[in-house]
């Protein structure tokens, strides 16, 4: 039998779903000779690395995610694994420590792209293949899976003009950016601008290390006190964690209507604020497809296999180009839409969300059982 290889042509933007799904299919043992054919006997040790337990997609999502999916490729792979608590050097150690101890293939979550740099050299330098997840780490990075960052940007941006209440020439926003050392902030905020630039009066930037609810309620608190309470006529916020900051601040201030919010990750709490009116969209970027595709890269990379057939694109790093990729296509949430988007790719129930505090407010949006 002749198998033929089909040619991939890159792409930079993906429908999450049925063709993640097809990307991630085995080949057939036919097709593969004996490393297809014995793939259930290996047993190797994937290395994950996250890089925070602040926002909650980490621990809740993408750690379980990308475990399943690991198992149900490799069954008789191992799975160890960190997080960083947003430290770069407890992931450097983190990292080292994998590496001694023998795993085949690293997925990391890096907390700072550059700081990680000289621990991927050194994995490279072991043979140890590394999947960068969710942010582009510099060093050479063997495969990256991630979102269209330019595109979450763009999405916030789209919905924040389009949720304000004042003609958008004469709008007041504050723009509560990610961190710094976070490749994907650059990104976010890139994608933001293009929108929103001359179309609204920027009252204040601000940074947010470590993406802190925290750091944005001290952020916004000082944006108030700057601007005043009744003049800020929007919010973007790069993510739920900041967003949950900043209407804590609105709220400790008593404005009396609070301006749109915008978010990401589609968080349970974001979702119920939401529903709720506090905040106006989030993102949601399907946690499964992403955690699927890193999960496939890794189990290949530790077979020794070519990232070819997973790989939909090339992405170049500061350091390293040409890194087989898989980016993903990234979608705005607001009410009108969580049956079509959460509901529907089971990321929560209508119970899950529809507390009784918000049984009033899901029946007016259309989320009844």
């Amino acid at each position: 039998m002749t198998c033929r290889r089909r040619k991939v042509t890159p792409r930079t933007r993906y429908v999450v779903g049925a063709l993640v799904a097809g990307l991630l299919t085995a080949p057939s043992a036919a097709c593969t000779g004996d490393r297809s054919a014995t793939a259930t006997t290996d047993s190797f040790t994937v290395g994950l690395l996250l890089p925070s337990r602040v926002v909650p997609r980490w621990e809740n999502s993408d750690k379980p995610l990308i475990e399943q999916r690991v198992k149900q490729l490799c069954p008789h792979c191992k799975i160890t694994y960190g997080n960083a608590d947003d430290d770069s050097t407890a992931q450097r150690q983190q990292m080292i420590a994998m590496i001694t101890k023998g795993v085949r293939v690293l997925i990391l979550g890096a907390t700072d792209n550059r700081a990680l740099r000289s621990t991927v050299q050194e994995a490279h330098n072991a043979g140890v293949p590394v999947v960068a997840y969710d942010r582009l780490a510099d060093g050479p990075i063997s495969g990256y899976v991630s979102f269209d960052g330019v595109q979450v940007g763009t999405l916030q941006g789209q919905a924040l003009l389009k949720a304000m209440r004042t003609p958008t020439e004469h709008g007041t926003i504050v723009m509560m950016n990610g961190d710094p050392t976070s490749p994907n902030a650059a990104l976010y905020k890139r994608g933001a601008l293009s929108v929103l630039r001359d179309k609204v009066r920027i009252g204040r930037s601000y940074d947010t290390p470590g993406w802190s609810s925290n750091n944005a309620n001290a952020n916004m608190s000082a944006a108030i006190s700057a601007l005043g309470p009744g003049r800020i006529d929007g919010v973007l916020a790069a993510n739920d964690a900041m967003a949950a900051g900043v209407i804590s601040a609105l709220k400790s201030a008593h404005v009396r209507r609070l301006p749109p919010v915008t978010g990401q990750d589609a968080d349970l709490d974001a979702v119920q604020r939401i529903v709720n009116g506090e905040q106006s969209m989030t993102v949601y970027k399907s946690f499964r497809a992403e955690a699927e595709a890193a999960a496939a890269m890794a189990v290949a990379l530790g077979r020794g296999e070519k990232l070819h057939t997973i790989a939909t694109t090339t992405t170049d790093s500061p350091t390293t180009h040409h890194i087989p990729s898989v980016l993903l296509t990234p979608a705005a949430v607001t009410t009108a839409n969580i049956k079509q988007t959460l509901i529907k790719d089971g990321v929560y129930t209508i119970a899950q969300i529809c507390t009784p505090q918000l049984r009033a407010a899901c029946a007016k949006a259309g989320l009844t059982p």
